[in-house]
């Protein structure tokens, strides 16, 4: 029997998953784990290393690993990859001068192999700031190559947005994933995501429950 079946026998019977929630700097990752476990969200520090929190979502128990987006330590992110079932990328959607930096460290992670059997759960986070473009805007804009227009809007296929802008075509046809524009504030669209994410992620751990 491989490393992999025990691994995978293991987290059956105790029904856990091993998610790792990762994105730049002050993207909002730490307030959403706080959010999800009903937790006060008032005081926010940065995250300098990682944090660890496990929680109880729906029959599941989640192991949350909460890693720091300082461009510092980034580098480090690879010593959190092993035995990874979900992959949460979070997104500052209030923060266009660093969409760039953003995309090119997600297409980093979407090379490692040790990432590439686990569930990608996109966060567009900050809806709720004013200004924040949605992911609409962002899709114009970034499949234009050209700065951001409101006034010029038009909707484009947000399938499209992922795919080329977040270069995910590579693994599109083998990698299950799912963006959902959210607000770690007001809560706004956490659920819909972390319950597609959870689901996801059993129907392959879980499949013979």
């Amino acid at each position: 029997m491989g490393l992999l079946s025990i691994i995978r026998k293991i987290k059956k019977k105790e029904k856990e998953m091993r998610i790792l929630m990762v994105g730049l700097d002050n993207s909002g990752k730490t307030t959403i784990v706080l959010k999800i476990n009903g937790e006060d969200t008032s005081v926010i520090s940065p995250t300098l290393g990682f944090n660890i929190k496990t929680i109880t979502y729906q029959k599941y128990t989640l192991n949350i690993w909460d890693v720091g987006g300082q461009k510092t330590i980034r580098s480090y992110w690879r010593n959190y990859f092993e035995q990874t079932d979900g992959l949460v990328w979070v997104v500052d959607s209030s923060d266009l001068r660093r969409l760039d930096d953003c995309r090119m460290e997600l297409d980093n992670l979407l090379k490692e192999e040790r990432l590439s059997g686990a569930s990608l759960l996109i966060l567009a986070n900050k809806q709720d700031i004013k200004g924040a473009l949605t992911p609409e805007e962002i899709a114009k804009a970034r499949l234009l190559h050209c700065p951001i227009q409101r006034n010029t809007f038009v909707q484009p296929n947000f399938r499209c947005f992922v795919i080329l802008v977040l270069n995910l075509e590579a693994m599109d046809k083998t990698r299950h994933w799912k963006i959902v524009g959210c607000s770690a504030y007001t809560g706004e669209g956490l659920l819909e995501g972390f319950d597609w994410l959870v689901q996801d992620i059993a129907s392959r751990i879980y499949v013979l429950d």
